[in-house]
């Protein structure tokens, strides 16, 4: 089948949109790439090129005549609500209505309603979306979980791959792979519906795997590299290796910085860091302190690896309970062979945790950060070295959650922040394996924060300060509110909170007292 791909705006508008985003018009890069514009594309740049805006002041009188700029819709709820219902009411001002996007719009069609994260990111996202998935079925609209589930569907049969997030510039990459989750959340159990979600989960595999049987040991390629002794593991990667859209001043400028280096290395490196939903950590950078020193390509993670053995042993379960026998055997062996290579190349026995794997030190990483907790998540791991994981994850743990990594370098991947998807992929994963006491810290530390900061700002927010409380900081962009991983997690646990939970701290989470 012949896909038809849509071009991100930094090929249909070529010099007009480098010029715009280098000129600094919009304080986010972000807002350009995903203007519409207000008629055929082609006309818009021959119009540029005839008369190109001298200065910035005629440059953006020419964009505002010519694009409609996005705005960021309100995410405001009634005041005076409780938490959980004030995550309950976000719903309907999260979710966007089926989407039939102008020509020339970065925006992809999306024939299903979906719930967005919210402020800058005013589409669908990947890995997102499972995180907010989970709080959607607590508030009992599984009718925007099952819309979902056929969203991110549609996305693989027309492009074989679930994208990063619903814009042509995301293409050239994907997320972590989570949809084999997202498909569990169904409630659609008609064999014509198990059928097709099999078929996508199988889809999804293609694409992460592809190249890899023509691979000799100690070749990769795109996302597949056949390490020495033969084994199979996956690394994240980007079609492209140019700046991105969304971020493009920004990795200009870092090229131009680093002169050193190959701009297109560069650019590949920060978008497969992209990919991995990381961006940005020191995980990923050679020096662990500077960008510029970004090698995400180099890294066999412990977090994708583990996620692409729980997608194998999905299609494994799910082939063989529809008598797909052939199919079953088939990823069964897969699954067994991905789980002997993580645990013989992204164990480190010197530390005790799973890691990521340094393609060039050929070694594992002794950074210690909550990805290892993906190990646990997917059940991956042997319980002896689950409970040395949680003894090395409890590290981690800080007044306000799991911190993402102990590294304080700006980036906000990194110390003093936490995630949702972080906490509850950690929780879930302890709780796997009996280590309820750490997971239930954890829970505990991340409703504390959230509720502290929806009751002083009445917003739940993209990410925190596990360290001091509030915002967490660092990145391409201030925390944003709404917010949709943090409202689905954060429910999750809420609904998991175990009876003999302390009664006057379960009804300051459920309550704003």
């Amino acid at each position: 089948m012949t896909r038809v791909v849509p071009s991100p705006p930094s090929e249909l508008y070529g010099e007009l949109f480098a010029s715009v985003q280098e000129a600094a018009l919009f304080a986010d890069s972000k807002t350009f790439a995903d203007a519409d514009p207000r008629r055929d594309p082609a006309a818009i740049l021959a119009d540029w090129r005839r008369d190109p805006p001298r200065d910035p002041a005629a440059m953006r009188t020419f964009v505002e005549a010519n694009f409609t700029l996005p705005d960021e819709k309100e995410t405001a709820a009634p005041d005076g609500l409780s938490l959980a219902a004030y995550i309950g009411s976000l719903w309907s001002v999260l979710t966007r209505e089926p989407v039939a996007p102008p020509p020339g719009s970065s925006l992809l069609p999306l024939p299903y309603r979906h719930v967005v994260p919210g402020g800058r990111f005013r589409e669908l996202y990947y890995w997102d979306s499972y995180f907010t998935m989970l709080g959607l079925a607590r508030s009992g609209r599984q009718d925007l979980v099952e819309d979902m589930v056929e969203a991110f569907g549609s996305l693989l049969d027309r492009f074989g791959r679930i994208p990063n997030g619903t814009r042509s510039y995301y293409l050239g990459r994907s997320h972590p792979p989570v949809f084999y989750l997202i498909a569990g959340l169904s409630r659609d159990r008609s064999e014509a519906a198990r059928r097709r979600r099999l078929g996508w989960m199988m889809a999804e595999h293609r694409f992460w795997m592809a190249g890899a049987d023509a691979l000799a040991p100690g070749e990769d390629y795109a996302r597949v590299v056949r390490l020495p002794d033969g084994a199979v593991l996956n690394r994240y990667w980007d079609d492209n290796a140019l700046p991105r859209d969304e971020s493009w001043r920004e990795d200009v400028a870092l090229a131009q910085s680093t002169p050193t280096r190959a701009a297109s290395e560069l650019w590949r490196d920060l978008r497969a860091a992209a990919e991995s939903g990381w961006d940005f950590s020191s995980r990923w950078l050679g020096d662990r302190r500077s960008l510029a020193t970004i090698r995400t390509t180099r890294l066999l993670p412990i977090d994708l690896n583990s996620l692409l053995y729980g997608l194998e042993g999905a299609v494994r379960d799910e082939a063989q309970a529809l008598g797909e026998i052939e199919t079953a055997d088939r990823f069964a062996m897969r699954a067994t062979e991905r789980r002997t290579a993580v645990e013989r190349h992204l164990w480190n026995e010197r530390t005790g945790y799973y890691a990521d794997f340094d393609l060039d030190l050929g070694t594992q990483s002794d950074q210690r950060t909550a990805a290892m907790a993906f190990a646990l998540f997917t059940r991956l791991s042997d319980p002896l070295r689950a409970a040395k994981t949680a003894r090395a994850l409890s590290a981690l743990v800080a007044p306000g959650g799991l911190l993402t990594t102990l590294d304080h370098t700006g980036q906000q991947w990194d110390a003093p922040n936490g995630w949702a998807p972080l906490q509850w992929v950690a929780i879930s994963g302890l709780e796997n394996y009996g280590e309820s006491a750490l997971a239930d810290t954890i829970s505990r530390h991340w409703l504390e924060t959230v509720t502290d900061q929806y009751l002083k700002s009445s917003q739940c927010l993209e990410k925190y300060d596990m360290q001091h409380g509030g915002a967490g900081g660092g990145g391409e962009y201030v925390s944003e509110v709404g917010f949709g991983w943090t409202n689905g997690v954060t429910l999750e646990i809420l609904g998991r909170l175990p009876p003999e939970a302390d009664q006057e701290a379960s009804a300051r989470w459920a309550t704003n007292a």
